[in-house]
């Protein structure tokens, strides 16, 4: 394919275009038969999850995944713009894509095309940006300039106006499947570009969901994680609750499981977690963000709660679900995080309940209110901070994997390349690891029952036996 160069369009022209654009994906659907892709996600869950759907719908017009070292004609890139150092990241993985695939035509998508387009557009080898709203369609967008043969395409478009939901509901090359029920968000927290790169909440009706869900069941899932951006917020668009949600795909046959991606604090309500606790499949795992363990620095970030709230969450799930495994997302370094602060924040998460810390250093996001806070921690804190926290994560993740050693649990073990050991989870999230002798690969994807043992060689898993191996 020869490579082309940069133009611009206006959104209006595919404003009136489905039947055209249904024209066109059948058309150019025949040009794509044979044809190779490479994709690249960045960020989190969500976005993990919409790029297995786009896989997956380019693959229902005949395209095939590139192997490892060969040339592909489609790159897709999904970006993550949560830190400065997710952007730098960004960049790179668009180059080194253009650098080892020079004749391929690539697509840039996610939050940092959408919140930074006009650089995304300047780099070289660049075809295409689809920002919040435009990559509900990209399979329409590609399609159309594949049978047109013509250049790049350009969409910025403003906050107000994403109001889009691109369904998903795809496991890609994982065992689990990840069910996009939520996207954007109304917080506004003071250091996040979240609601600007993603619009304000949104979401499809239970029913579209519950429909996706025993799809998934159709082609063999048996666990769902579900994913969005603040998933809690649930209804906006509906007049629906989370809590409905949960009891409607509790209710659907074949899942076995279910997990909760993340759970604002002020959202997770103790009607959700009592029923959560005695539910046929909603497994006992949780992430919930804290960000701070400081009043000051929470009310500095806006958040909608205050720590004693946070305390009393987790007290309640550990009272309903004393094995939970519960996830803790903190931020270091923030402005106004003064060392008295910081020193709240390890106090307190020392003294929680929780199993793991996801600690994230601070990162300056320009049109953030954050930046007009006038306290600016240091680099060389922001990691002495962040090792702290981490060393506390880790005593906290392996004494809780400790208490199970001995147990017996019921694992879903993931598919392993051959020769190599097999991976899963216990309900509560406790990662194993099956020797690559006893390993099989009918057990992917298969629920069976195990003994826990003693850590691996590096502790991120327990290794296990079978019950009767």
């Amino acid at each position: 394919m020869q490579k082309r160069g940069f133009f611009t369009i206006k959104m209006s022209t595919f404003a009136s275009t489905k039947n055209t654009h249904y024209y066109i994906y059948m058309i150019a659907s025949s040009e794509f038969q044979g044809k190779r892709a490479k994709y690249f996600t960045l960020g989190c869950k969500l976005n993990f999850s919409e790029t297995s759907t786009f896989g997956k719908m380019l693959s229902e017009m005949g395209v095939q995944t590139a192997e490892k070292g060969e040339p592909a004609d489609i790159c897709l890139i999904n970006t993550c713009s949560v830190t400065e150092v997710a952007d730098h990241k960004c960049r790179q993985a668009i180059h080194r894509l253009v650098r080892e695939n020079p004749d391929a035509f690539v697509v840039v998508t996610g939050c940092y095309a959408q919140l930074e387009p006009e650089k995304v557009s300047k780099i070289d080898g660049v075809d295409l940006v689809l920002g919040s709203n435009e990559k509900a369609d990209l399979v329409q967008f590609l399609s159309e300039e594949w049978a047109k043969g013509s250049t790049h395409q350009h969409f910025s478009v403003k906050t107000k106006d994403i109001k889009t939901f691109a369904p998903s509901c795809s496991r890609g090359n994982r065992t689990r499947y990840f069910l996009k029920v939520q996207d954007g968000c109304d917080y506004f927290c003071t250091y996040c570009t979240i609601p600007y790169a993603r619009g304000f909440s949104r979401n499809p009706s239970i029913a579209s969901l519950v429909a996706q869900a025993e799809e998934a069941v159709s082609e063999g899932g048996k666990e769902i994680v579900l994913t969005g951006v603040n998933i809690g917020d649930f209804g906006k668009t509906t007049g629906e609750s989370f809590l409905d949600l949960v009891k409607a795909l509790d209710a659907v046959e074949g899942v076995q499981r279910y997990r909760i991606s993340s759970l604002e604090p002020d959202l997770l309500s103790d009607e959700l977690i009592d029923y959560c606790a005695k539910s046929r499949a909603f497994m006992p795992h949780y992430h919930i963000p804290l960000q701070s363990g400081s009043d000051t620095v929470l009310k500095l970030m806006h958040r909608h709660y205050d720590r004693q709230l946070f305390a009393d969450k987790i007290q309640r799930i550990k009272e309903v679900m004393p094995d939970a495994f519960i996830g803790v997302d903190v931020m270091v370094g923030c402005r106004g995080e003064t060392p008295e602060c910081f020193e709240e924040t390890y106090e307190f998460l020392d003294a929680l309940d929780v199993t793991q810390l996801h600690v994230f250093p601070y990162s300056e996001r320009p049109g953030t209110s954050a930046l007009k806070i006038p306290y600016v921690v240091s680099d060389a804190d922001k990691r002495e901070r962040s090792r702290r926290l981490l060393e506390l994560s880790d005593q906290k993740t392996q004494a809780f994997y400790q208490q199970y050693i001995g147990h017996e649990a019921e694992v879903l073990f993931e598919k392993a390349p051959r020769g190599k050991s097999m991976h899963g989870f216990t309900k509560n999230y406790i990662r194993v690891e099956l020797p690559a002798v006893e390993a099989r690969e009918e057990y992917d994807n298969h629920l069976m029952t195990v003994r826990l043992g003693e850590w691996n060689h590096d502790k991120t898993a327990l290794k296990v036996t079978l019950k009767n191996g």
